[in-house]
């Protein structure tokens, strides 16, 4: 494509003969005006992500050692503390318009960002096998009890091929998915809820007043609960690059005001609303599967509603939370041949291989193993962001092959040697895993950037003197790339071309 009137590229396509392995469209930066997820757009998004059948788990293991109403307001506020941690990565997008593998490549070199995007893409692609592997067990429960047909490998296939084509269509195919989605789980799971407290009732039991009898202490689930979306927590830069942002706005929560309402009170919300559901059920069934439980005792319409609910919430969530993360993590390791069309059915291949109905057997152990090296990333990309460059990066560098992020041979040392010690010390820190992977990565981070690294690799936006020069949405500016002059300029949001949008990731 050819640049616009303002000098800015209005559609760049990095090809294959460009020969930069660093650039593909959907990993270069999202400006101002091709943003197009809006407040409740993100609301439903998080709501969609939020149902899943791992969080009704959640809430039936704080029950067997802990009181319904405190297990709701444990999980709710271990879902705020992370919806705040969450607020310090969901700033990259906001600010910068970049994806969490693209800014990976600060902290951990232009090749060493692979080690820590691919771990998390191949995370998210075998999480889109499990919630695939749900919902066509949903689909052959619908055909088999309306027809006699029962194969669910073949729902398994056409399930998948739905979700990729769908989240293949770009941001704004998933945002309209989750409009649809999330009212109706909404209004499914309320029915749930009151079918599994009257199962509750004519068996005696008053499910506010029941106490389990095991071991469980409120700091063992608020921990567990704080853990549990690590995933999205390094990643979600991903959406929020293409959730609307005020240009110019220096305020942080002014700037990310259309993020806060989603991720400081939807996500809590939901995530405890779900995990008392399945805390509802373990006490009126003695199984923490609401699905199961709703599906041994329903026939006729009330099965169909149950299993579409379990449809909707996979789907859903496979879209944001699964496919696009892995998705863009494999376009950055194959930039520029793999398109995110096709990385979006390399992580739907990469996720079936992993045989998800086999993991599902271990979830809570394959949960825990990998979240403790998750949370070491989420450290490391908050201590370089805040405290190492002060919110301000050195853009068209990311997209350098031998720019300021080459550091050694590609690889950034204090990133590389911050993962891996973090995240071995918190693998064996049991339920504090999170918390230590997150403070260990960010301190041994930090120390060796300042006492090491930058000594050898100056980085441009950390000189002594501070400017607007590396900052973008606050300071009212958009990093573009020109095809033409195979660069990047920074364009004001006021010169942008009105005209272009950006649905496509």
């Amino acid at each position: 494509m050819t640049t616009s009137d303002t000098g800015v590229a209005s559609r760049p396509v990095p090809n294959a003969s460009e020969k930069n392995h660093l650039l593909e469209e959907s990993i270069l930066p999202v400006v101002n005006n091709q943003r197009p997820i809006t407040a409740l757009g993100f609301v439903w998004i998080w709501v969609g992500i939020a149902v899943m059948i791992a969080t009704f788990q959640l809430g039936a293991n704080g029950i067997t050692g802990v009181p319904l109403l405190h297990v709701v307001l444990v999980i709710f506020l271990a879902n705020v503390v992370l919806a705040l941690l969450m607020l310090l990565t969901a700033d990259i997008g906001t600010e910068h318009g970049l994806s969490f593998s693209v800014y990976l490549r600060a902290p951990f070199g232009v090749y060493g960002t692979h080690f820590p995007s691919v771990f998390r893409g191949i995370i998210a692609a075998i999480w889109f096998g499990i919630q695939t592997y749900l919902g066509a067990l949903a689909l052959n429960g619908i055909f088999e009890y309306l027809t006699g047909f029962s194969n669910w490998a073949l729902w398994y296939f056409l399930f998948a091929v739905v979700q990729v084509a769908n989240t293949a269509m770009g941001i704004k195919a998933v945002e309209r998915l989750a409009a649809i989605a999330a009212p109706a789980i909404l209004a499914i799971s309320i029915w749930m809820y009151f079918t599994l407290d009257v199962l509750a009732q004519t068996q005696g039991i008053n499910i506010w007043r029941f106490v389990g009898d095991q071991d469980v202490t409120v700091l063992t689930l608020f921990l567990a609960n704080v853990a549990f979306w690590s995933t999205l927590a390094i990643d979600i830069p991903n959406i929020t690059r293409f959730v609307r942002s005020p240009s110019g706005e220096r305020r942080f929560f002014h700037r990310n005001k259309n993020v806060l309402l989603a991720q400081l009170l939807a996500l809590p919300a939901t995530q405890a609303w779900i995990a008392l559901i399945g805390a509802v059920s373990f006490i009126a069934a003695g199984d923490w599967n609401p699905v199961t439980v709703i599906q041994g005792q329903g026939e006729g319409l009330s099965l169909i509603i149950l299993l579409v609910l379990v449809i909707l919430a996979q789907w859903s969530t496979n879209n944001a939370a699964n496919l696009i993360p892995a998705a863009l993590a494999f376009v950055n390791a194959g930039a520029p041949r793999v398109s995110y069309p096709v990385a979006v059915a390399i992580a739907a291949v990469v996720g079936t291989l992993f045989m998800p109905w086999k993991i599902l057997d271990n979830l809570f152990s394959f949960l825990f193993s990998y979240g403790a090296f998750l949370s070491a990333i989420g450290g490391i990309m908050v201590a370089d962001y805040y405290f190492v460059r002060k919110r301000r990066i050195n853009v068209p560098d990311l997209y350098r092959e031998r720019g300021q992020f080459h550091y050694v041979r590609g690889f950034n040392p204090a990133g590389i040697i911050a993962w891996v010690v973090a995240g071995t010390v918190a693998f064996y820190a049991e339920q504090w895993a999170f918390v230590l992977g997150f403070l260990l990565g960010a301190l041994i981070y930090f120390a060796i950037m300042r006492l090491f690294v930058m000594k050898r690799f100056p980085q441009d936006e950390c000189g002594a003197t501070v400017s607007d020069d590396y900052l973008g949405t606050s300071a009212g500016y958009n990093w573009v790339y020109d095809r033409e002059a195979r660069d990047f300029k920074r364009v004001h949001s006021s010169e942008l071309n009105k005209d272009i949008s950006r649905e496509d990731l």
